[in-house]
């Protein structure tokens, strides 16, 4: 069987920038999800099409299909009071904050001057280059229950 949209595609795989340091990797080789509905990043979902079990393959991915280019414009300012007073803040510190539209996001500290603190919205991984080394370990339909949901189930999974 070769993934296709409404498929479940399991990996294993290695992920490194372009100076081959290792950003992230499955662990257990069971890393799994419904293709077709954003689950990952457009780059790797596209190199997975017509791929089978035991498929093993190095996909490039550009910024552009990964966490986007990198934007100077999501580089704020913000008061230095918005940030707790017992805290010493630094440049690379990560906080979860929160849109103007509610969404949860993570910021990080770009640095710090005088009273305001210089933080950028963008994704860690923005205007990066992702180098994929992938092993395909499994290929499914997916069940009527997770083309429902968009997402799959591994029989743990509870909802409300």
């Amino acid at each position: 069987m070769k993934i296709q949209n409404d498929h479940v595609a399991s990996i294993k795989y290695v992920l490194t920038d372009n100076d081959n340091n290792i950003i992230d990797k499955s662990e257990d080789g069971k890393f799994s999800f419904l293709i077709g509905k954003g689950n990952i990043i457009p780059g790797l979902e596209n190199a997975l099409i017509d791929k089978a079990q035991g498929d093993v393959f190095d996909v490039q991915i550009d910024p552009k299909d990964a966490y986007g280019e990198y934007n100077e414009a999501l580089i704020h300012k913000v008061p230095r009071t918005q940030f707790p007073p017992d805290m010493d803040i630094e440049a690379g510190m990560q906080f979860q904050g929160q849109t103007p539209d509610g969404q949860m996001t993570v910021v990080k500290v770009k640095e710090v001057v005088g009273d305001d603190v210089m933080v950028d919205n963008n994704h860690p991984l923005a205007g990066v280059q992702l180098n994929f080394a992938v092993e395909v370990t499994g290929v499914r339909e997916a069940t009527k229950t997770e083309l429902e949901h968009g997402h799959v189930h591994d029989g743990n999974e509870h909802h409300g």
